[in-house]
């Protein structure tokens, strides 16, 4: 069965009133009528154009905006039909984000970054002791081992970067969501961290989509989509 299947989603923005009183000037569909199945551990990079509606429907898909119509299923619940709560709780427990933006808290040290998400499971699923040894782990399997008493400032973009992959995995999530990941990276850095996400999916058996620009770091993954006028199509441009 699909860790996550998507039926028909479509989402509608309306454009607002007219300035010469006409009413509303129409509606703008970022995503329409798109159908898409995610087996567990499979990879998926999706590609288009600014405004074709990537982002938005990796923001559905992780619960952060709710479709205008369709469903959205993982692990066969049914996500439209949870209320804000419970679909906090999916976010925290089963989907991992990592943005273009780090969105490390400048505060923080890299080791208490990489806790934050554990707040809400602990004493649940998790113990605080078993929650600092897996981020120990984790970072020391991305190259920051000895960067954990850290402020973010202190790192380059590619390690906080690798902060955040290791901040969207702490709590074991079946599905990771990765927008624009290496937009504000150089090159070298952006192909590794490319490659370190293709490896970090097979170790820890986590489904990755990924929302690109790059084309380079899309065809590391194992399939290929597009996203144009906000439908799904087969990307060909990589086969």
């Amino acid at each position: 069965m699909p860790l996550l299947e998507i039926r028909n989603l479509t989402k509608v923005f309306p454009l607002g009133e007219s300035i010469f009183g006409g009413g509303a000037k129409g509606e703008v569909r970022a995503v329409d009528d798109v159908s898409l199945d995610i087996e567990p551990g499979e990879t998926l990079g999706l590609v288009g154009e600014s405004g074709s509606g990537k982002s938005t429907l990796l923001q559905i898909i992780g619960t952060l905006d709710r479709p205008t119509s369709g469903v959205v299923t993982l692990n066969g619940q049914d996500l439209n039909a949870l209320n804000d709560l419970a679909l906090a709780a999916v976010r925290n427990r089963q989907i991992g984000f990592v943005f273009q933006a780090h969105y490390l808290l400048p505060q923080c040290t890299v080791i208490e970054n990489v806790l934050v998400p554990t707040l809400a499971i602990r004493n649940r699923t998790a113990t605080a002791e078993g929650c600092r040894d897996r981020a120990d782990r984790l970072l020391k399997r991305v190259g920051l081992a000895d960067r954990t008493a850290h402020r973010p400032g202190q790192l380059s973009g590619g390690e906080r970067q690798r902060v955040a992959v290791v901040r969207g995995l702490i709590n074991q999530p079946q599905l990771l969501l990765a927008d624009e990941p290496t937009g504000s990276l150089d090159h070298a850095s952006a192909q590794q961290l490319g490659q370190l996400l293709v490896e970090l999916n097979r170790e820890e058996h986590v489904s990755l989509i990924v929302v690109t620009h790059a084309r380079e770091l899309a065809e590391r993954m194992g399939r290929v989509m597009e996203l144009r006028d906000g439908q799904l199509v087969p990307d060909k441009r990589g086969a």
